[in-house]
């Protein structure tokens, strides 16, 4: 079990935190989903220092039973779907380099803390989350199926966008943390499209680059829906051929 050792961090590693702190809330504005920017809130999450886990666990716990679990870096699919069946989301401890700012290939400290924790406040976000992570925490040796559910996950928790009030807004922390990510998204409007379960499934999925397509939600409904639907195609063995 690894631990956020919050001494560790340098000076040049808070300024990394305070600039990307400052360039993602001013993209984002009237970009983001409401959750997003009421979480930001309640979270406690600012500019002024790096998130101190234990402080964010306090709010998180209180909000919503979830918790940050610090790891080092990125999870197999067993470990990590095991961890959100726990209500436990891994948060990575390292937060990247100054050359880093528009796109990491791996998670760090902000796309874990800032993308993730304002959704996690969220009763009906986080409650879907744990339900993705249950169902999952039951398919943990059965490949194709954490393939799947992997999918489910990267065009919602991670690149996902829904419809509020007829505007398109982000929720995906990968876009929500990214100015890469969100001037790609929006220069590439083209690329968005109504979510459904089975395109989502059909669809390759890759956190190694800029994404080629992503599904906007007609409401936050289709997420629970979409969970409950692909848990009952795979506890009857359904099959799918994907590329």
């Amino acid at each position: 079990m690894f631990e956020q050792r919050y001494n560790q961090y340098t000076t040049q590693d808070q300024l990394v935190w305070k600039v990307l702190f400052d360039r993602q809330t001013a993209l984002l504005h009237k970009r983001a989903c409401a959750a997003f920017g009421q979480g930001l809130e309640a979270s406690g999450l600012h500019r002024h220092a790096i998130p101190d886990f234990d402080d964010v666990n306090r709010r998180l716990r209180a909000a919503t039973g979830w918790e940050l679990a610090p790891v080092q870096g990125m999870l197999n699919d067993a470990d990590f779907f095991g961890l959100l069946a726990q209500r436990k989301f891994p948060g990575t401890i390292w937060i990247r380099s100054m050359q880093q700012f528009d796109f990491t290939q791996e998670p760090d400290l902000f796309h874990g803390v800032f993308g993730h924790v304002p959704l996690l406040m969220d009763a009906a976000f986080a409650d879907f989350l744990h339900f993705l992570g249950h169902v999952a925490a039951q398919h943990l040796h059965d490949a194709p199926a954490l393939a799947r559910l992997e999918r489910l996950y990267g065009f919602t928790v991670q690149f996902g966008l829904v419809q509020e009030r007829g505007e398109t807004r982000m929720y995906g922390a990968g876009l929500l943390s990214s100015s890469g990510e969100i001037h790609h998204c929006l220069s590439h409007a083209n690329h968005q499209r109504p979510f459904d379960l089975a395109s989502a499934l059909q669809t390759p999925y890759s956190e190694a680059h800029l994404q080629d397509q992503y599904f906007v939600l007609n409401n936050w409904e289709q997420l629970t829906e979409s969970v409950a639907e692909l848990a009952a195609l795979l506890s009857s063995n359904w099959q799918l051929n994907t590329v």
